[in-house]
């Protein structure tokens, strides 16, 4: 009777299904990895911070204390306790306004991302099905795009299309698409002769089906781990069209539109511009950190035994 409950609790304690035993491999594998935990700990709470701005925020993001200009932190000598990371040069609370603008550094990095990320593979999908001169078309394309530094192609094309938050995630989104689009590719051509595939062809299947349903899904692990580097790749694109002047405008609280507006108080109030830069420093390097975990996690040959 002993071993027999001994063997109830042993199963009960091993994932039942498919997909749960999936998700164990997967989370012990990441989890081997401190860096990528701490990243994913310090994501999730940006994350909620982001969500709840309006709960967690002291103040409105805009609102102004005209008695309390460039207010230092609570810490230092002159701080009040209202104003933790102290003001800007307009009154405004700077703690309130990173809050808030978490939510516009996340916003633009899941935009771009899904954008580059869905028209990428299409591109890549297309070009390693069919080959030949659709092939050749689509990364020539891919190479031009890839030839120009990303931020001077990022600031040229927003440059053509306007200052403004949507055009440069636009512009940051075409910029980052090659980079989904060769690796698809390159996906695309190692499974495209696998005996699954070839069998999925001779029981008659569209190349709709083929490409979609078929080779797609066993392409996904190295683009989930690209689409999480982008992300950071686009918060730092966004902060710096931003801090140029040809991306979010005054007074939106985004990072880097707020490190544009401090910049000529970098001696006389050097917090204003400090903080932005950490909180833009942070959020990548966590970001950074799951994608190496979930590099880890995922490519069979990086696994450690």
């Amino acid at each position: 009777m002993t071993d027999q409950t001994a063997g109830e609790t042993t199963a009960a304690t091993v994932p039942s299904g498919p997909k749960q035993r999936a998700f164990a491999e997967f989370w012990h594998y990441y989890s081997m990895n401190t860096g990528a935990v701490i990243g994913l700990v310090v994501f999730t709470l940006l994350v909620l911070v982001a969500l709840f701005a309006p709960l967690v925020a002291p103040h409105l993001p805009d609102e102004q204390f005209r008695d309390s200009l460039l207010t230092p932190p609570a810490w230092q000598e002159g701080g009040k306790s209202m104003f933790i990371l102290g003001t800007d040069a307009v009154g405004r609370d700077i703690l309130s306004r990173l809050i808030f603008g978490a939510r516009y550094s996340l916003f633009i990095g899941l935009i771009v991302v899904v954008f580059a990320l869905s028209s990428g593979i299409v591109l890549g999908v297309l070009a390693g099905y069919f080959r030949g001169w659709v092939d050749a078309l689509i990364m020539r394309v891919m190479d031009i795009i890839l030839a120009f530094p990303s931020l001077l192609l990022a600031l040229v094309l927003v440059a053509i299309l306007g200052p403004g938050l949507f055009n440069a995630m636009l512009a940051i989104a075409l910029v980052l698409q090659p980079h989904f689009a060769r690796l698809t590719r390159a996906a695309v051509m190692a499974e495209k002769n696998r005996e699954y595939v070839v069998s999925a062809k001779v029981a008659g299947a569209s190349h709709l089906r083929m490409m979609l349903v078929t080779i797609l899904p066993n392409c996904v692990a190295p683009l989930i781990v690209q689409a999480t580097m982008s992300f950071s790749n686009a918060i730092l694109e966004a902060a710096a069209l931003g801090f140029l002047g040809m991306g979010a405008q005054p007074p939106t609280p985004e990072w880097g539109t707020m490190l544009a507006s401090a910049r000529e108080f970098i001696l006389r109030a050097p917090w204003v511009v400090t903080f932005p830069g950490l909180a833009i420093l942070i959020t990548v390097l966590a970001i950074n950190l799951i994608g190496d975990g979930l590099r880890d996690a995922l490519d069979p040959k990086l696994k450690r035994s």
